[in-house]
């Protein structure tokens, strides 16, 4: 079996916008669909650790695309690992249209978790780290890593929102991929009319989990470039959580 795994998905008319394009929300979830079968064909996905009370939980991810997938096309998500440590692995991604066009890259960051515990386990102890010899350090992925979202005290609060059932997934708390959509919602009808989403980057700090309310802050750091925290807002009052931070750079259409 290949290092790289390959995997053909298609923009449904559902899954996209206004402009007839994917939306980032369902890239990102076709981008953790490729690195669960990746995983799971060789023997280190879910499929193994969830009955040994462990699952993987994404960490980082950045996604830089010159062109969103059109309605109806079909493309392909290959992924690979490009390293792997005792509690972090990193995993790229390249979004190839039918026609062999490459139309984007991502990088991620994936930690090991047990479910019942919640704490950090130790990626190599799994068949002997058996992760290292699916390891493709050569293949290139040319958009830069994950950085480190810096904002001031000064950021803006723009909305706080609460979450339910369909914000939880299989992991039990809000879906990675759920973040995405409600920072981008931050940003008004008319911004997206004119503007295009060219990379999103986001970094995990905590969980938060259906009932949670979410505040969001809102500082612009560059021309089209905007950084976003996420925290809980606790009912009583108390002091924030912070769950997640991202950073969005737009392009004028």
């Amino acid at each position: 079996m290949d290092k790289v795994g390959k995997y053909l998905f298609m923009a449904e008319p559902f899954h996209c916008d206004f402009s007839h394009r994917l939306f980032m929300s369902h890239l990102g979830n076709h981008l953790l669909n490729a690195a669960d079968f990746h995983s799971t064909e060789r023997d280190f996905g879910m499929a193994y650790l969830n009955p040994i009370h462990k699952t993987w939980v994404l960490s980082r991810l950045a996604v830089e695309m010159d062109e969103m997938p059109l309605q109806y096309t079909k493309f392909f998500v290959e992924t690979w690992v490009e390293g792997a440590m005792k509690y972090f692995t990193n995993r790229n991604f390249r979004v190839v249209g039918e026609d062999g066009r490459v139309l984007g890259y991502g990088r991620s960051v994936w930690a090991m978790i047990d479910t019942v515990t919640r704490q950090p386990q130790d990626i190599l102890a799994i068949h002997d780290g058996a992760i290292t010899g699916w390891i493709e350090a050569d293949k290139d992925c040319p958009i830069e890593k994950s950085s480190r979202v810096k904002m001031t005290p000064g950021a803006e609060l723009v909305s706080t929102i609460g979450t339910g059932y369909s914000d939880v997934d299989v992991n039990g708390h809000v879906n990675s991929v759920k973040y995405i959509e409600h920072v981008l919602d931050l940003f008004s009808m008319e911004w997206h009319r004119t503007h295009r989403l060219a990379r999103f980057e986001i970094a995990y700090v905590a969980e938060s989990h259906g009932g949670d309310r979410l505040s969001f802050y809102r500082e612009q750091t560059g021309e089209g470039e905007y950084c976003v925290r996420i925290a809980i807002a606790p009912e009583d009052g108390g002091k924030e959580v912070e769950v997640c931070r991202s950073k969005v750079k737009f392009v004028n259409i």
